[in-house]
C-alpha cells in the first residue's frame, strides 16, 4: 500500500496514544533541552535557498499500473512548478521509467534544462520520509543524514527506500552521517521553527502500538531530544501524544497538523478541524500554547479544510475533506495541495500571505490525497 491512506484520514480518526521517556504513560509535553551546546549538525529552513528538490516518481512495481499512471500528472505538474527556480533532482526505478518519465515532461512541455535524473529503486514516492535530510555542520558544510527508515514502524516494504540517502550520497559526492544504528526518523515526523523549536508527536517518533509502529522500541523521551539536538540543532521541544489508526499509516506525523512560518507563526487548523482531524482537546491546548525559545507563543494562523468531501479525478468520493497545510516551500514559489474545491481560493491566498515574494501553485493532488499523501510528504529540499 502507499504511504498512508492516512495524513488524509485524520478527518474522522485517531485516538491519542503513547509513550513518554521510556513508558506509555505521563510526559512532560515541553521541554528545555539543558545544553544546548550539544547541537553538532542544524537542519537549514525548508524556506532557505534551495539547490533543488529531490522527486522520488510513481512507479508500477510495487502498487501496479493504475497507481502509477494515476499520479503520473501530479508529479509533472511539481515538477513543471519547480524547474524554472531551482533544479529537480527525479529518482527513477530504472532506465525504462525514466524514458517513460522524459516522455512525459516533454509532452507536457516541461523544459528539462533544470532536471536530472538518478536511477534506484524505491519502494514507493514518500521521498519526505525516507530521503536525504540535508543539514549544516559545525563548519557550514552540508551534510546528509541517513535516518533509519523502516516503513512507518514496519508497515510496508522499506528495504529500498531505507538506503536511498547514502546512495544520493554517493552519486552526489555529499557526505553521509549514517544514523541508522541511532535512531528511525521520517522527515515527515518533525517540524522545526528555524530558531530551536521541535514539534513531533510523540506516536511517530517514540511510542509503540502493540505488534505495530515499532520504530525505537525503548527509546526515552530523553534520548531522543538528545538525538534532535545533536543531528537537527532543536533546543526546545514541544510533544504532542499524537494517536494511532489503522488508517493513518505514519501514526500522525507533524506535517499534517502544524508548519511554521516567519514571525513566530503557526500554521494549523481550527480547534474543530483538528479534533475532526483525530488530535485530542489536551494535545490542542498544548498547540494553542506552543512557544517559541524565548517562550512568546506562537501567532497561530488557521487554514481551512476543503468545503467538500474529496473526489479523486477518477471519480472515487474519498468521504473526507483534504487539508492545505501539507505545502512546500521552493525557492520563489510555495506548492499547495489542491482540491478542485472552493476552498483552494481561500486557502492559496492565506498561504500568499504569508510567504511574500513567492508565487502559490496550486498542485491537484486529488489522486495521491487518496493514498494519504499531499506536496510535503513526497518533496524533499537539497540547500544552496
Amino acid at each position: 500500500m502507499m504511504k498512508f491512506q492516512i495524513l488524509i484520514l485524520f478527518t474522522s480518526i485517531v485516538a491519542p496514544a503513547f509513550n513518554s521517556c521510556a513508558s506509555d504513560e505521563g510526559t512532560t509535553d515541553v521541554i528545555q533541552t539543558p545544553d544546548p551546546s550539544q547541537v553538532q549538525y542544524t537542519m537549514p529552513n525548508e524556506s532557505d535557498l534551495h539547490e533543488g528538490t529531490w522527486l522520488q516518481w510513481p512507479h508500477q512495481y510495487q502498487h501496479g499500473i493504475s497507481y502509477r499512471n494515476d499520479l503520473d500528472e501530479t508529479w509533472v505538474a511539481m515538477t513543471n512548478a519547480l524547474q524554472s527556480t531551482e533544479k529537480v533532482h527525479i529518482i527513477a526505478y530504472d532506465v525504462i521509467e525514466q524514458a517513460r518519465i522524459i516522455d512525459l515532461l516533454k509532452g507536457a512541455g516541461v523544459s528539462l534544462a533544470n532536471v536530472d535524473f538518478k536511477i534506484h529503486r524505491t519502494d514507493d514516492v514518500w521521498v519526505r520520509d525516507n530521503g536525504p535530510i540535508y543539514v549544516r555542520d559545525a563548519q557550514g558544510k552540508l551534510v546528509i543524514e541517513d535516518w533509519g527508515f523502516n516503513g512507518w514502524g514496519g508497515k510496508y516494504e522499506s528495504a529500498n527506500c531505507d538506503v536511498i540517502p547514502s546512495v544520493i550520497g554517493a552519486d552526489t559526492g555529499v557526505t553521509v552521517l549514517n544514523l541508522n544504528n541511532i535512531m528511525v526518523n521520517e522527515g515527515g515526523s518533525v517540524e522545526l521553527d528555524g530558531h530551536g523549536v521541535l514539534m513531533a508527536t510523540k506516536s511517530s517518533i517514540i511510542s509503540q502500538k502493540p505488534k505495530k509502529s515499532v520504530r525505537n522500541k525503548g527509546m526515552a523521551q530523553a534520548q531522543a531530544e538528545l538525538n534532535f539536538t545533536k543531528y537537527l540543532g532543536a533546543t526546545k521541544f514541544i510533544w504532542l501524544e499524537g494517536g494511532f489508526s489503522e488508517e493513518d499509516v505514519t501514526d500522525m506525523h507533524i506535517d499534517g497538523i502544524v508548519k511554521f512560518a516567519s514571525d513566530n507563526k503557526m500554521i494549523t487548523m481550527s480547534d474543530s478541524d483538528l479534533s475532526n482531524w483525530g488530535l485530542s482537546d489536551s494535545d490542542i491546548t498544548i498547540l494553542n500554547a506552543a512557544s517559541n525559545i524565548k517562550n512568546e507563543v506562537y501567532t497561530k494562523v488557521i487554514l481551512p479544510l476543503t468545503k467538500r468531501d474529496v473526489t479523486t479525478k477518477t471519480g472515487i468520493a474519498l468521504g473526507y475533506k483534504g487539508s492545505y497545510i501539507n505545502f512546500y516551500v521552493a525557492n520563489g514559489k510555495v506548492l499547495v495541495p489542491n482540491y478542485n474545491d472552493p476552498n483552494d481560493i481561500v486557502a492559496n491566498k492565506i498561504i500568499e500571505g504569508l510567504y511574500p515574494g513567492r508565487k502559490v501553485i496550486g498542485i491537484d493532488v486529488r489522486n495521491l490525497y487518496a493514498n494519504g499523501g499531499m506536496v510535503h510528504c513526497v518533496a524533499q529540499q537539497q540547500p544552496q
